[in-house]
């Protein structure tokens, strides 16, 4: 059988397509709680990382949540003059910066703690179907990540 060029390029037919879809409304659905507390998606997602471990270098940072460096510079930037965190420069290398959260930052889960509940609550998968998908997403970058 034949490949169908004309098939393959319609948009229905791209995987990329409704990830990209489904991506952007779930992060949507995090506008509403984070709008109050002042924060982005982004900034959001650099609080996840650092209330689990803190004082973690920029390039773990931009490993664990797959961004470069200058995608995530800014925005560390932006948290430190609004008092969230702290960068200082490693005493061991001074080309390795390292982020701690302030007393700010780190009162800020308390804010931020029923967030992932109340988006969980947005999104109508049963349980089963919402971990699949999480395994599934996650097999799909953990083989990116191996071939790159």
């Amino acid at each position: 059988m034949e490949y169908d060029y004309h098939e393959a390029m319609k948009l229905k037919n791209q995987m990329c397509f409704p990830l990209y879809a489904a991506s952007r409304n779930v992060i949507n659905l995090y506008t509403p709680f984070l709008k109050p507390l002042g924060l982005t998606y982004t900034q959001y997602i650099v609080f996840l990382v650092l209330w689990e471990k803190d004082g973690i270098t920029v390039g773990e940072l931009c490993e664990k949540l797959m961004l470069d460096n200058g995608t995530l510079s800014p925005l560390l930037k932006k948290m430190q003059q609004a008092g969230y965190v702290e960068r200082k420069r490693s005493s061991e290398d001074e080309r390795v910066v390292v982020i701690t959260l302030t007393e700010e930052g780190k009162a800020l889960q308390e804010k931020a703690k029923e967030i992932p509940a109340m988006v969980a609550s947005c999104i109508h998968l049963s349980p089963e179907k919402a971990q699949m998908l999480y395994a599934l997403l996650h097999e799909m970058l953990d083989n990116q990540k191996n071939n790159t």
